[in-house]
């Protein structure tokens, strides 16, 4: 029998995996299909197909129902965040320059919140040419070119005109930058010289003392800081019953709906001379025009949207001149009174006159002190100006 020499098996090097000597294996054979999970490929991973790819079914869901939970939350906190911030940067805006804790011998506080509402001729920040466009004169200093009580009530809001020619008694007052006690002389003036003698203070007394209605809070806005807000509305609605001219305010209307800008709005309201009422007649187009103002400035188009509220908030605070008591909610509040008046929630009139004495406009004083108590106790205003 020959003899058969077996070759010798070489050594493999150390380290050596000999599993690939082992004779390909296509899965078929088995049944196997690479990748599922009834068998691992070559790469050993069980779900992977070896190049780290995980399989294409097995993941869970999207659960839609907590994405939209988090998003709401997130919008949420990003809101009150911006409203925060808004608040804080609109507060730091508002002149709070006017102390009514000087005003002495006050009335008693009623169940109605009460605003005076100045409009004064303020030249502040106006340049030469801003001064030329608005037909404002260059005089120096202010005066009041119009003032309102505005009455905030459960039973509906008033809006009370009270005419700058109005025959009124400077009553006793504190000095609001000397601090001197000035005695009462009975002496009497037009309304609008309390605010010149010494500014709002005694307007303020004044008011008090001859209507016998408390003032709650205090608002004054000038030319330039009304036609700016006015303008960054981009206008206001109005209807003009009767054309009318005045070149002393720039005036030049025709009857009908228009939108007036800051330039024609300034003019509209500081009309005086086109008119035979005089300075009855012009606080009337000022009601109807703060009313109008006031309902296209509170809107949810204009508070809740950043590209309108900003600019708004930004041309007309910083020239808005308020007590020290008076918060942006109740300027907010202010606004929304003035609003209702306008959406029939209230009335607007000028205060009851009975006739005139040297040229001023004397009150009715029966009519007044009924207006005062209804207002007072939080009743329906009955009394007209009529």
């Amino acid at each position: 029998m020959r003899h058969v020499q077996r070759r010798p098996i070489p050594q493999q090097p150390q380290g050596y995996d000999d599993r690939y000597d082992a004779p390909y294996d296509s899965g078929y054979n088995t049944g196997q299909v690479y990748g599922s999970p009834s068998g691992r490929g070559h790469g050993g991973n069980g779900g992977d197909d070896g190049y780290g790819a995980p399989p294409a079914y097995g993941r869970p869901a999207p659960d839609w129902r907590r994405r939209l939970k988090v998003g709401s939350v997130t919008v949420l906190v990003l809101a009150l965040g911006v409203s925060i911030g808004t608040y804080f940067w609109a507060d730091s805006k508002v002149r709070r320059e006017v102390d009514l804790s000087k005003v002495i011998e006050r009335p008693a506080e009623g169940d109605c919140t009460t605003y005076l509402i100045v409009g004064s001729d303020s030249r502040e920040g106006m340049s030469s040419e801003d001064k030329k466009r608005l037909h404002t004169g260059s005089a120096d200093g202010k005066r009041t070119d119009s003032m309102m009580i505005l009455a905030a009530c459960g039973s509906g809001n008033t809006m009370i005109s009270l005419p700058r020619d109005s025959d009124v008694e400077i009553p006793s007052f504190v000095g609001s930058e000397s601090g001197k006690t000035f005695p009462g002389e009975g002496r009497r003036v037009k309304l609008n010289a309390a605010y010149a003698e010494d500014g709002p203070e005694l307007l303020v007394r004044t008011v008090e003392h001859n209507t016998g209605l408390r003032i709650d809070h205090y608002a004054e806005i000038g030319f330039a800081g009304f036609a700016n807000i006015v303008d960054s509305l981009g206008g206001v609605e109005m209807d003009i019953p009767k054309a009318f001219k005045d070149k002393k305010s720039g005036a030049d209307f025709q009857a009908g709906k228009q939108t007036l800008n800051g330039e024609q709005a300034l003019a509209f309201v500081r009309t005086r001379y086109a008119f035979a009422g005089s300075d009855l007649d012009r606080t009337k187009n000022q009601q109807k025009f703060l009313a109008a103002l006031a309902n296209q400035a509170a809107t949810p188009g204009t508070i809740l949207n950043p590209f309108k509220l900003y600019p708004t908030l930004g041309s007309g605070l910083d020239t808005l001149i308020v007590d020290k008591d008076m918060s942006l909610f109740d300027l907010g509040q202010m606004f929304f009174a003035m609003k209702g008046i306008s959406g029939g929630d209230g009335k607007s009139m000028n205060i009851p006159i009975s006739g005139s004495r040297g040229g001023n406009l004397v009150w009715d004083k029966e009519k007044v002190r009924q207006l005062v108590n209804q207002i007072k106790n939080d009743e329906k205003v009955t009394v007209t100006a009529d």
